[in-house]
């Protein structure tokens, strides 16, 4: 008999375990934040997967949520902090190269168990599991174009190697496509589609499965661990940069006022107005130059 622990991170980041026959579910837990990766999530989700590298009697992963949301993906504002420009540069450009690299680095098979719709980086780090298992109802959707941001996660690899380049553009792109489930599995995002309620089961079976046949942790698309190491470090100097352009500065607050969010919107817009005169020190003479960018 399996048992369950339970790990309470805090208020703002839930994560259920469970472990039966060396296989480990983590379930994100916090609907009513559309199992959003606020900063406690990332770190519960890191440290959950440094946990069942590290005991013996986890063989494989699966990662799921709860609700009609796999996850909605990184908390964008959240990721703005209060502090010197170059500082803050380094800070985002740690977190997001640490965040893909947790799932890069995983040393066991692990399982994405899409059950819902999953937006940006619980998108691209599924593509850095070896199976992705969804549910009917589940929906992928990366709207980094929208937001001025650049492909991460490695997808502006994975993307097109898995789905050819004009439906890689489409998916990552301006367009922001949004395919089905369905869909997904037709253009080779999903490896799998299942009955909502049947999705656990499966993908406990499949991992069962590879421990029984002494399967290995591989990545999709032919990548090697270190030309993905690569791709990421490449890509998280991207996103700071662009988390800190005033395109994004601008779609931020837009966005941030569409939903009646107006006192951060309003901090986002005083930082892209601001942005010519902070953006000096983010590296000196060099980042002159384009501080209005």
């Amino acid at each position: 008999m399996g048992h369950m622990v339970v790990v309470m991170v805090d208020e703002e980041s839930r994560l259920l375990r469970e472990k039966r026959n060396r296989v480990a579910t983590l379930r994100m837990n916090h609907p009513r934040r559309l199992n959003g990766w606020t900063f406690p999530m990332q770190q519960a989700l890191k440290r959950a997967l440094v946990e069942a590298a590290q005991d013996e009697q986890v063989g494989a992963v699966v990662l799921t949520g709860t609700g009609p949301y796999y996850s909605a993906g990184v908390d964008l504002g959240g990721a703005m902090r209060p502090m010197h420009p170059a500082t803050l540069h380094a800070t985002i450009e740690k977190a997001n190269y640490e965040l893909f690299d947790a799932f890069i680095q995983f040393p066991k098979p692990i399982i994405a168990a899409v059950n819902g719709h999953a937006i940006g980086a619980p998108v691209t780090t599924a593509t850095l599991c070896d199976r992705i298992i969804a549910a009917e109802d589940a929906s992928f959707r990366t709207p980094f174009a929208r937001f001025g941001l650049p492909p991460e996660g490695c997808s502006s690899i994975l993307f097109p190697r898995l789905l050819g380049e004009r439906t890689a553009e489409r998916v990552l792109g301006s367009e922001g496509w949004r395919p089905t489930a369905k869909e997904a599995l037709d253009i080779g995002l999903v490896d799998e589609v299942v009955a909502n309620g049947a999705l656990l089961k499966r993908a406990q079976a499949q991992a069962e499965a590879w421990l029984s046949e002494g399967y290995t942790r591989a990545y999709k698309a032919s990548a090697t661990k270190e030309e993905l190491m690569a791709v990421n470090r490449t890509e998280s100097k991207g996103v700071a940069d662009a988390l800190l352009s005033s395109r994004f500065l601008m779609s931020q607050s837009r966005f941030l006022a569409s939903k009646k969010k107006r006192g951060m919107a309003l901090a986002f817009l005083g930082l892209r107005l601001t942005r010519p005169l902070w953006a000096l020190l983010l590296d000196g003479p060099r980042e002159a130059g384009r501080s209005t960018a």
